[in-house]
């Protein structure tokens, strides 16, 4: 698929303009709740896992890492609408997320996506108790994976939670660009429980993240490396990207929302400089794109596979970005989200089709392992949450 840069907005043109023009993000975040009330018979208290080719939705097990976006959107939706009927949807499915608590081996570094979007949202929006004292649950057992020595979070287990094949030489020591999304849960245990090590245990793997993950010209790896003993740096890999020394873009748009949102967080200024650089690279990166190529390092980039989700994630991230500038800077973020809501509008959008389930074509889950061209439940997550902030909402759940 062959997408060149939309017309909607260029980056001089949108910094230039007086005004910004935000009434197709509003209609389109209009559509995105009504394909929501849409499809909730048909996929009623399942979640989407990934794509079918006619956009139909294979559906997670009870302990997958994306089990949580569809409660994120519903929970979006109630709070565009204060209708109950996202509620009770979003709220039915809490006992996937008890079933994650009492599973350890479902449990890695993913408990933030899973928890943030769920349990954090539930407590947000209605001061649930049990929710909360699930949120905390699941921020104890993030922490628990915290490794003193090299100073991170290992991401993933030595034993994968739906087969017996241990992977322990792969797995430990190891830390991904996604982790820096996840870091909200501890920062939020935080600031709920007064708790130093939980903050601490955040900030130290976003310093390890930005020492080792983020490279010297701001491009990314996937994942990085250390000794399990002694905690020593020892290498740059990719385990989703084309290769170890590219630059896998949904890994920087992790990046560049994780570190803006933890700037957020905390008013830590080495934090928002880091989602700034990012964001300056892969802005760079896209070139004349209008959604970015899977991977920055692939070769043949003109025509090689989009990934609809890395847009949404980075859109959502830079419009976090802008709103923690000044006024200059904050309008270069906001018009490179504004490019790439225009992208995902022009190209993926799929809430006109009513056959469709999903909000967006065109997402590379893992390209290496045939997974391309899809819609994705986290692509749609953060469409609805850049077309939010794009239109200046600012509560979500990643507090």
């Amino acid at each position: 698929m062959r997408i060149e840069r939309s017309t909607y907005f260029s980056t001089v043109e949108a910094a230039a303009a007086a005004t910004r023009d935000t009434r197709p993000h509003q209609e389109a975040l209009e559509r995105c709740v009504a394909k929501l009330r849409q499809t909730m018979p048909v996929i009623g208290l399942r979640n989407p896992k990934i794509g079918l080719p006619d956009n139909s939705w294979v559906y997670c097990g009870p302990y997958d890492w994306v089990v949580s976006f569809q409660a994120g959107q519903l929970w979006l939706a109630l709070q565009l609408t204060g209708d109950p009927v996202f509620l009770n949807a979003a709220r039915a499915r809490r006992a996937v997320f008890r079933g994650i608590l009492d599973y350890q081996n479902a449990q890695n570094h993913d408990l933030g996506f899973q928890f943030s979007l769920s349990c954090v949202a539930e407590w947000l929006m209605t001061g649930d108790d049990e929710a909360h004292e699930m949120a905390l649950a699941a921020a104890r057992q993030l922490i628990a994976r915290y490794r003193p020595d090299g100073r991170y979070i290992q991401a993933w287990n030595a034993r994968q939670v739906h087969s017996q094949r241990m992977q322990a030489e792969f797995a430990n020591g190891r830390i991904i660009a996604d982790t820096m999304q996840n870091l909200a849960l501890l920062y939020w245990a935080h600031r709920e429980t007064g708790r130093a090590d939980f903050r601490e245990a955040a900030d130290a793997h976003a310093q390890t993240t930005l020492d080792h993950i983020v490279r010297p010209d701001d491009t990314s790896f996937h994942t990085f490396v250390f000794d399990i003993a002694s905690g020593r740096p020892l290498r740059g890999e990719t385990h989703q990207g084309y290769a170890d020394d590219s630059c896998w873009s949904r890994g920087q748009a992790w990046l560049i929302h994780g570190f803006a949102q933890s700037a957020l967080t905390t008013g830590n200024p080495g934090y928002a400089d880091a989602a700034r650089r990012l964001a300056a690279k892969a802005e760079a990166l896209m070139e004349g794109d209008a959604v970015p190529a899977w991977d920055f390092g692939a070769p043949d980039q003109r025509g090689t596979h989009r990934d609809s989700s890395a847009a949404a994630i980075m859109a959502a991230g830079v419009y976090l970005l802008a709103d923690q500038s000044e006024s200059e800077e904050a309008a270069r973020w906001r018009a490179l989200g504004d490019r790439l809501l225009a992208g995902l509008l022009d190209h993926c959008d799929l809430t006109r089709d009513p056959n469709a389930l999903g909000l967006l074509a065109h997402g590379a889950s893992h390209v290496r392992a045939g997974y391309a061209d899809t819609m994705l439940p986290y692509g749609d997550y953060y469409f609805m949450e850049a077309l939010m902030r794009s239109l200046g909402h600012d509560r979500f759940f990643w507090s």
